[in-house]
């Protein structure tokens, strides 16, 4: 069994990213139990401990994503599915760490009476709903290249979608219109 290059740094950087992310975590646990025994106050012990631990969240998406990217075969699997599927999942995972960074943010300030301060955890709300937007953008984008990626080619040579996937999957089939009619109609 023969050990591709591709597969064996997938491996390695998913299995560094994932150790990363537990010291992390063990980062964020000493910061809390450090934060208690010196007496600091307890907002300012959750927000570091929080943040710390919001970090090991995206790095650990992060190793997860390359993990099943390149680390695993590509037996009928669609990459460009796979694609998608990780980027969005990692850049979901960003945009919450960075909202929650930024309640975060506001909750500090505002016991704090920082007020003046405001404007940065407003700042990176409004580039967490850009960043989203923007993979909105992405996804309704690819949306039609992942489907046409699905056609296989029938028996007989015929080129078509793969049995079971609609040309326009909002549409229900004419069946089933005529079945709701019908049940509405019985109705009154």
């Amino acid at each position: 069994m023969r050990i591709s290059l591709k597969t064996w740094m997938g491996k390695m950087f998913s299995l560094l990213f994932l150790a990363l992310s537990l010291l992390l975590i063990a980062l964020a646990s000493y910061q809390f139990y450090a934060g208690l025994a010196g007496q600091k106050e307890i907002v300012s012990i959750f927000v570091q401990s929080i943040n710390t631990a919001i970090i090991s969240l995206a790095v650990f998406e992060l190793g997860i994503g390359i993990g099943k990217e390149y680390a695993t075969t590509e037996d009928g699997e669609n990459t460009f599915q796979v694609i998608r599927r990780t980027i969005a999942r990692f850049v979901g995972t960003v945009c919450i760490a960075l909202v929650l960074e930024s309640l975060i943010m506001i909750i500090k300030y505002s016991q704090l009476d920082l007020a003046g301060n405001l404007y940065y955890p407003v700042g990176i709300l409004a580039g967490a709903s850009v960043l989203l937007s923007s993979l909105g953008l992405f996804l309704n984008f690819t949306r039609l290249d992942s489907r046409d990626r699905q056609r296989r080619p029938f028996p007989g040579g015929r080129v078509g979608r793969a049995p079971g996937i609609r040309a326009n999957p909002t549409t229900r089939p004419a069946s089933a219109v005529f079945n709701k009619q019908s049940r509405d109609q019985a109705r009154l």
